[in-house]
């Protein structure tokens, strides 16, 4: 219910099995007391180095008429907890990185041995020094013996929290004599997919808690979350120097708001005499943190102003972007947000070296849809269409009442930019280009992260928004934006498990009807792997197909 084709657990043997669902494959592993192996195959030490081998490139599964069996993503096992400051497979040095960038003697976290997988490691900033001069990290094991928890002596637990809970009244005492305290708990922002909903409410039970008149210091939920991640953008230290150019400050909205010089938009074509015609308040946003042949690449931007319009259609062309995504109204509230670089309906004009022609509107529920044409006056290339798409149910100052209308809009926007897959990045921009652009952007990096790796996959919202600060500054502007973007997440997972669930009972059921001849059929067409508990054919549950219904759900549901 949880994974996809190259899903993959390692498990006991049952001699046992009752196979449900067709597209599951049980391979059995040996463990003959001196080493590991596939009953003949490569022989290893641990588990680890068996599983490790065959989800690199060094060997593969193959069944006997060819079927190569790919092993591609862990399916996570239960945590052990669900309190946040657990901080699962994390290692020791990042442990370390994470505490001391905090700088609070008493922040603590809980993490997975890696040493000895089954038991844990508490890790705790102390108010010591290290060798390297900054405060020292204490890392406590926690031994799971008995289905209790214990950090030795008498003293055993039924639960982490538990274990927790007593020494952070009690304080732990290290062999050496120093006393560890656990003060404040550093809170793991790190999330299952499909456990995304059960964060959302905790985040919104703990800033209820919160009794009117507390002190203001003590934070919680999502500002707590939020707080951290713009501590943390204060650090980001990247030269502007390009948008701070005299010549090209008049090219910029809001003179401060400026694109990083090492991820920004480069005109090309520009007049090598002429300072700063090179320039365009535009960066260039990736996601980083995990790498992925189709993976995206996006284009944030400011709105234009009436000086930037023909370098707007410049960096279209050259970038061969066919789609553009526009996120404020041209003027809200008396203010002007951006200038319409787009010609009448119906009608054609010269942006610079460029004619483009409006060829047709439409309105849906929450967005316009513009067809558009851009050709080079001079050269004699052919024209390119580009569709534009304008949210309009964004409200200034503020975020829309649910994610419905976005997630609708979103799988528009992202099914006409499949239509081209040669082309260039989709560009997508507000006012400044960095609130709800940067919104829409993280969404969007987080929905094709979960579409290509599954519900079982881990994600880390703040991760995401720290990534996309180092391509262009204040992206995601305050913590309604931030708890949109949760919201979103959210409600995509809840309509993909319904649908997938859906899927899965029609499936089972149009088996069960002639489970005889399935079982002959499969016996017979498909030769059993030496190492198999038994082989059934492998069908890949396709995600991607059920897009547009996953995220139309969404609006059927507001609707």
């Amino acid at each position: 219910t949880r994974g996809i084709h190259g899903s993959f657990l390692a498990r006991p043997s049952k001699k046992n099995r009752n196979g449900l669902y067709d597209q599951v494959t049980h391979i059995r592993i040996q463990n003959t007391g001196d080493f590991y192996d596939l009953y003949g195959g490569e022989k290893f030490a641990t588990l680890s180095e068996l599983v490790e081998y065959y989800t690199s490139d060094n060997g593969f599964l193959q069944d006997k008429d060819g079927t190569t069996i790919e092993l591609k993503y862990p399916l996570n096992c239960s945590d052990p907890t669900t309190e946040r400051w657990y901080h699962g497979h994390l290692s020791g040095p990042n442990a370390e990185k994470l505490l001391c960038a905090r700088d609070e003697p008493g922040t603590f976290l809980v993490r997975e041995s890696l040493s000895k997988p089954g038991d844990f490691v508490l890790s705790s900033l102390t108010d010591e020094k290290s060798k390297s001069g900054g405060k020292r990290v204490s890392h406590i094991k926690i031994l799971c013996q008995n289905e209790r928890y214990t950090v030795g002596g008498s003293d055993a637990f039924e639960s982490l929290t538990d274990l927790v809970e007593f020494y952070k009244r009690k304080g732990i005492e290290e062999v050496s004599g120093n006393w560890v305290q656990l003060k404040q708990p550093y809170y793991s922002t790190r999330v299952n997919a499909a456990d995304i909903d059960n964060r959302v409410k905790q985040l919104d039970q703990t800033a209820q808690k919160q009794l009117e008149g507390e002190d203001e210091k003590k934070k919680a939920g999502f500002w707590e979350e939020f707080d951290a991640l713009q501590k943390l953008e204060a650090k980001v230290k990247k030269s502007r120097a390009e948008g701070q150019r005299p010549e090209n400050k008049s090219k910029n909205r809001y003179k401060n708001i400026l694109p990083f010089n090492d991820t920004r938009v480069t005109l090309r074509g520009a007049d090598p005499n002429v300072i700063g015609s090179d320039y365009i308040n535009a960066n260039f946003v990736k996601n980083n943190l995990w790498e992925s042949p189709g993976q995206k690449l996006y284009i944030a931007c400011q709105g234009c102003l009436a000086g930037t319009v023909n370098d707007f259609w410049q960096m279209v062309w050259q970038e061969n972007t066919r789609v553009i995504v526009m996120t404020t109204r041209e003027v809200e509230k008396g203010r002007n947000k951006c200038v319409p670089y787009w010609p009448e309906l119906h009608t054609t004009k010269d942006m610079g070296p460029y004619r483009v022609t409006s060829q047709s509107e439409r309105e849906a529920a929450d967005y316009k849809v513009r067809v558009l044409e851009i050709v080079p006056i001079v050269t004699a290339e052919p024209p390119r269409t580009i569709w534009h798409y304008q949210y309009l149910s964004w409200p200034d100052h503020g975020v829309p009442e649910e994610p419905g209308g976005v997630l609708s809009f979103l799988t528009q926007v992202n099914s006409k930019q499949d239509e081209y897959p040669d082309s260039g990045p989709m560009i997508i921009h507000c006012s400044a280009g960095i609130g709800r652009t940067g919104t829409i952007v993280v969404i969007d990096m987080i929905l094709q992260t979960i579409d290509t790796l599954g519900l079982d996959c881990d994600i880390d919202i703040p991760k995401h928004i720290q990534m996309v600060r180092e391509q262009r500054s204040g992206m995601v502007q305050t913590e309604a934006q931030y708890k949109f973007i949760y919201l979103a997440v959210s409600a995509y997972i809840q309509s993909s498990k319904a649908t997938s669930s859906a899927y899965l009972v029609s499936k089972y059921n149009r088996q069960s009807k002639d489970v005889d001849y399935t079982h002959s059929q499969s016996q017979s067409a498909l030769p059993v792997h030496p190492c198999s508990e038994g082989k059934h054919n492998t069908q890949q549950f396709q995600s991607n197909h059920l897009l547009e219904n996953q995220r139309t759900l969404q609006v059927e549901n507001k609707n």
